[in-house]
């Protein structure tokens, strides 16, 4: 491990002093933007006298499949502005005029032929806003950061597109309020400009500003708009209350007084943007309802670690390339990790309590949030800055003792704070950051034990870019502090991220004394894209045992030591057979900070389009010298035998109608301790233009002769029991769009889950190193245990006595969730939803897979239905 770690530092100060940045890769555009008195209509015909009058610009070059080459049709592009907005018009010209595609979907859910714009007003070569449309007339829009590797889909601006075809191809205007954009107060003048179009039937993407293949960014390499110096930022002021009307029907459960079978509600709230400054904005939402927004897929998480799940209220996604501070690497458990995971906000409460014989239970299944403000903006300086504040409120369960009604605190009033700041220096070659979150709870005794009363954590960021951002280094490195009760302290030594009771674990000490932990965590990496086919990488994450982010931040685990080594090959330009392909190679050591070596591995996978577009996949790994700390939860390490898996998928020509990918992976234990594999597809289909269908079916099964069922003590001693596990899980998930109008969209999602495990040969653990497999445990015979009333008895010694017992483990998770959404937006900013969310559960101890009666049992129980209408109305104010 020393001398790997000594690798990577000498990489990273060996390129520290050696690159140097050597000059500028070609000329850049220059275009100068007409000044109107009288603006034009936006109908999606330039022809107005100001159009005609204007700048037209052309001459744009092929960056995908043939980059550098000239597009196969042309394009013309001209920017007109007033003192409030400005307009852009396209013509995209195309001598097949028949062939154009013009489907249309939901906003920012691009498909067919577009056009649109890239503007880095800021002028800090990182940062653009993207706005397009299709030739259908569906807008889309984000913020393309980090110089062009990050994207945020969910800003959404207030602006007007059209679109109009004719026989000698199609354009386009845009009317964009410059309140929209955020840019300099009497600055240069100068704006970062591209503009781009892509021809679907050819997969055709061009720019006005050439972009080559093997650029390491893009946002850098933009044209340049002039003569924007006079424009005075507008301050952004939109207030935009709702009101929200809801009903719910579900089963009734006789003698049950929460349950009545039916239910009501009527509420509202206020959503707002206000511009503090030209720079800053404020986002405020006070109540907020995310009842349109879709359910959690269905999963069944056997391991002892929290599931990770994507944001998606829109509150909290929009800006999120600001405030996040990330940790991780790639993507998987290890690439969530992140000081801020702002699913923890609105929570499920997590509070539990001792409740008698035959109370009645009400419990919330989230946690209101009163408010929350939002404060994003970057200086004239090159500052950027990031600070949300959010409130919720205490959430209390219902109980109720024969007609006795009572509350019992279950999460308490919470203040979460985030705040990130980040400095460009030299051009945006050098980025200097740093971020704090709080949290705050009002714990009352029952909770005190359960939660930590404050929660601090803190990082600093460090990237140099050298030759024309084709290499960098990056430094992230953060602290946490946690307090509270001695017993929510222990609580959190024992919880699966740690496991500091671990009797094999001497850098590490279980104290019940503790009244608070602080720790550390980091992430170093060398990296170079771009300037070629090759690209590679060399990091360094580290975790140290009390580091614990997790009351406002996500880290599935601490006490981590993580090396690792990538290198990928990219070949771009399209040959006799391929269009284009890549290969990528890398290798990983893991320990824990006791310096124990955890497991190592390697692994190679590719990726090719043929000339036809359809597309393959496929990789191998190799896990070895596994050794793992947590598998028995608490217990010493375990031994696990070597792992090879293997994966493949296709797609076909997605550009088509019908269209289809499919997936496996297979995972197999060297010692047939254990066996893994998925198969799945995505089928997708679009019989008109309107209207599209896609369906996504999957299948896993599970044979694990490991699996953890329980943990007993026997005399003193822990006893760690597992079993021979077989799951099954089919999912089905379909999606319905049909966009009456760029603005009316009706969408339907639906997911059918079923899965069974069925337990089996329970034994126990005995001696978890040992070199033979099958000698670290002992597997229980007939005369040891015995089943009744659902808890298996165990007679280890067979002195007629049960030395310990468990429940049935076997389950059965039957689930159909879905969701129709009606969205009308009949103005930018405000909108009319009508929602229909409906959800059917059952689980049962037994593990029998058989998908056709589990679905009929399913969808013979009464559902639970959700339906509500929402308006929001944008009461803009010119500032």
């Amino acid at each position: 491990m020393n001398k790997t770690c000594s690798y990577i530092l000498f990489l990273i100060l060996f390129f520290a002093i050696h690159l140097t940045s050597p000059a500028s890769n070609g000329e850049k555009k220059q275009y100068q933007p007409t000044r109107i008195s009288i603006p034009p209509v936006i109908d999606g015909i330039p022809d107005d006298d100001v159009w005609i009058n204007a700048n037209w610009e052309a001459g744009f070059i092929q960056h995908e499949p043939n980059n550098g080459r000239d597009p196969s049709q042309q394009t013309e592009f001209s920017i007109l502005y007033d003192d409030d907005n400005l307009y852009v018009g396209f013509k995209a010209w195309d001598t097949a005029p028949d062939s154009i595609i013009t489907r249309l979907t939901r906003r920012d859910n691009s498909d067919g032929d577009f056009v649109g714009i890239g503007i880095d007003s800021y002028f800090d070569q990182r940062t653009a806003f993207i706005l397009g449309v299709t030739a259908g007339g569906t807008r889309f829009d984000f913020i393309m950061s980090n110089n062009g590797s990050d994207e945020d889909p969910t800003w959404d601006p207030n602006w007007w597109a059209k679109t109009h075809n004719n026989d000698k191809g199609w354009t386009a205007e845009f009317k964009i309020p410059l309140s929209q954009l955020r840019f300099k107060k009497n600055g240069s003048g100068i704006w970062g400009l591209e503009a781009f179009r892509q021809i679907h039937r050819h997969a055709e993407l061009s720019f006005w500003q050439h972009v080559p293949a093997n650029s390491p960014g893009m946002v850098h390499l933009f044209g340049e708009m002039t003569g924007m110096g006079s424009l005075q930022p507008r301050r952004h002021f939109d207030i935009t209350p709702y009101l929200v009307a809801q009903g719910e029907t579900y089963k009734a459960q006789a003698g049950n007084p929460f349950s009545p079978g039916r239910e009501g509600d009527l509420k509202g709230g206020v959503d707002a943007k206000i511009g503090v400054t030209s720079n800053f904005i404020v986002d405020l939402t006070i109540n907020p309802d995310f009842g349109q927004i879709e359910a959690d897929p269905s999963q069944v998480n056997l391991s002892a670690f929290e599931t990770f799940f994507q944001e998606k209220r829109p509150f909290f996604i929009e800006g999120r390339n600001i405030s996040s501070f990330s940790l991780g690497l790639g993507d998987g458990g290890l690439g969530n990790d992140n000081l801020f995971y702002s699913r923890r906000i609105g929570r499920r409460p997590l509070g539990q309590f001792v409740s008698g014989s035959g109370e009645w239970i009400d419990r919330p299944s989230f946690t209101n949030i009163i408010g929350a403000a939002k404060l994003t903006g970057k200086t004239q300086d090159g500052l950027s800055v990031a600070i949300i504040e959010s409130v919720t409120g205490d959430t209390y369960a219902r109980i109720n003792n024969n007609g006795n009604q009572s509350n019992e605190l279950i999460e308490p009033l919470s203040n979460y704070f985030v705040s990130r700041v980040q400095q460009d220096f030299d051009n945006g070659n050098l980025l200097i950051g740093g971020i704090f979150t709080s949290t705050h709870r009002q714990l009352n005794d029952n909770l005190e034990s359960q939660m930590h009363q404050q929660a601090y954590t803190g990082g600093l960021d460090f990237s140099k870019y050298f030759r024309e951002k084709t290499w960098m280094i990056n430094i992230n490195s953060a602290f946490s502090h946690v307090s509270g009760s001695g017993e929510a302290i222990l609580r959190t030594q024992k919880s699966s991220a740690r496991y500091f009771q671990r009797p094999d674990a001497d850098h590490v000490d279980l104290d019940p004394s503790r009244t608070s932990l602080t720790g550390t965590g980091g992430r170093m990496q060398v990296l170079k894209t771009g300037d070629g086919h090759w690209s590679m990488m060399a990091a360094m994450l580290w975790k140290s045992p009390q580091f614990e982010i997790n009351d406002i931040g996500y880290m599935r685990e601490a006490d981590q030591l993580i090396q690792v080594v990538w290198v990928g090959y990219r070949e771009w330009e399209p040959r006799r057979f391929y269009r284009s392909f890549n290969i990528n190679m890398n290798q990983y050591n893991s320990w824990n900070f006791g310096l124990i070596p955890l497991g190592s591995g390697a692994n190679v996978n590719g990726f090719i389009r043929f000339m036809n577009y359809w597309s393959y996949n496929m990789g191998i790994e190799y896990s070895y010298n596994n050794l793992s700390d947590k598998m028995l939860r608490g217990g010493p390490a375990f031994k696990q035998p070597d792992k090879m898996g293997i994966w493949l998928g296709g797609s076909t020509d997605e550009r088509k109608k019908f269209a289809m990918r499919i997936n496996g992976y297979l995972n197999n234990g060297v010692e047939n301790n254990y066996l893994f594999y998925r198969l799945g597809s995505t089928i997708t289909y679009k019989p008109a233009d309107k209207f599209n269908f896609s369906f996504s079916p999957s299948y896993s099964s599970n044979y694990d002769v490991l699996q953890y069922v329980s943990q007993r003590g026997n005399n003193g001693t822990a006893s760690y029991i597992f079993g021979t596990i077989d799951q099954q899980v089919i999912n089905f998930s379909f999606r319905v769009n049909w966009a009456l109008t760029p603005d009316l969209t009706i969408q339907y999602w639906g997911q059918p889950f079923v899965a069974a495990g069925k337990y089996a040969d329970f034994k126990l653990i005995t001696d978890s190193k040992n070199q033979d497999f099958n000698k670290r445990f002992e597997e229980f015979t007939p005369n040891q245990i015995a089943f009744s009333d659902g808890r298996y008895q165990i007679d280890y010694n067979l002195d007629g006595i049960t030395d310990f017992n468990f429940d049935k483990p076997d389950f059965n998770v039957r689930e159909f969730l879905s969701n129709l959404v009606l969205r009308w937006e009949f103005n930018p900013g405000s909108a009319i939803y009508l929602v229909w969310n409906q959800s059917r559960s059952l689980i049962e101890n037994q593990g029998n897979m058989n998908y056709i009666d589990n679905l009929n049992t399913m969808f013979t129980e009464k559902p639970h239905n959700i339906f509500l209408i929402k308006a929001s109305w944008r009461l803009g104010i010119k500032s």
